[in-house]
């Protein structure tokens, strides 16, 4: 048995149980075999040359108490955003609609809180269900859930709900100290246990290890299931974060293209039936990058000009991209 085989069959087993080993050597193939792998699960799992269109609103902006580094919504950091009130439904439903007429098929809708309170249920599962109507796919992402409220957003008919570990255990804190790795894994559980798809990515770029990004696929691998959905964002420096200002300090600390494209990979041999979802920090990539992105596995992407409240590639940027690659958008 060649070296090479040996790597494959080892990963294969990875999807199965994963082992840290295993992914490093993923990690460690030449860059042509593994996105040529990774390209090969993609298409045994996935429509060729198709990439989904997504939008992503933020329904509540700004003030919250959680202090994750990398974030300009966290009232701990100077990014000089200030904090707004949750959306009304109807400018929500007006926003879903709009994206819809854009092509998106899938309406995610963020706000910025360590958890919501039971007040603000019911104006969530009232967007939920009128998303909903409009025969888009939806998501929500809201900070940690009781049991009671994942089984309300179910009900309401929540496709997916939205809650990232970020990055690796070991790297976790270095990140964020106001809630735990656990209590994201916890919010996991009651999203799963409730019916609903898991959503479950991170960031790179923020200071992590090769290391860290095997520990962090590790992580989103070894779950019970393995989220159907895996954003995997470059982390947006924002002045008045942490990491954004030791991005300034430090720009070497910033993901070179090359890795991110091998992450992206290395997440689709892993989990080969998930949509990997082409995040944050596209306004920075070259199109030889997205492009290497979607060859390696990466199936969906945020259209639009804003990203919760940082830049994001335009639609028009996008469709030209398409159109270059011959890459359809109806998912």
């Amino acid at each position: 048995m060649n070296e090479m085989t040996a790597v494959t069959e080892r990963a294969a087993l990875a999807t199965i149980a994963p082992d840290k080993d295993a992914i490093a050597e993923l990690f460690a193939l030449p860059f042509l075999d593994l996105v040529a792998r990774a390209h090969d699960v993609h298409k045994r799992h996935h429509p060729s040359n198709a990439v989904q269109l997504s939008t992503l609103l933020s329904i509540k902006t700004g003030g919250c108490v959680e202090d994750c580094g990398y974030c300009s919504q966290s009232a701990h950091h100077k990014s000089g955003l200030k904090a707004e009130k949750l959306m009304t439904a109807d400018a929500v439903i007006a926003a879903a609609q709009s994206a819809k007429d854009g092509g998106s098929g899938r309406f995610c809708m963020g706000a910025a809180w360590r958890e919501p309170k039971d007040r603000d249920m019911p104006a969530l599962l009232d967007m939920v269900r009128r998303v909903k109507a409009l025969g888009l796919e939806t998501c929500m992402t809201l900070g940690m859930l009781t049991d009671d409220q994942a089984q309300a957003l179910a009900e309401a008919g929540l496709d997916y709900y939205n809650h990232n570990i970020d990055t690796s255990p070991e790297h976790y804190g270095n990140v964020i100290g106001t809630r735990t790795f656990h209590d994201r894994l916890d919010t996991l559980d009651r999203v799963r246990s409730a019916g609903m798809s898991v959503c479950c990515g991170g960031i790179l770029g923020m200071g992590e290890s090769r290391a860290d990004r095997v520990g962090f696929l590790h992580a989103l691998a070894s779950l019970p299931t393995p989220p159907e959905s895996v954003p995997l964002n470059a982390l947006v420096p924002v002045p008045g974060t942490p990491l954004g200002d030791m991005l300034v300090d430090t720009p070497m600390a910033k993901i070179d293209e090359i890795e991110f494209v091998r992450t992206v990979a290395v997440a689709r041999i892993l989990m080969p039936q998930s949509m990997v979802r082409l995040s944050a920090g596209r306004e920075s990539m070259s199109e030889s990058m997205q492009a290497l992105c979607f060859l390696a596995g990466a199936n969906s992407i945020f259209t639009g000009d804003r990203l919760l409240t940082t830049g994001n590639n335009g639609s028009d940027a996008d469709a030209l991209l398409f159109a270059k690659l011959g890459i359809g958008t109806n998912y």
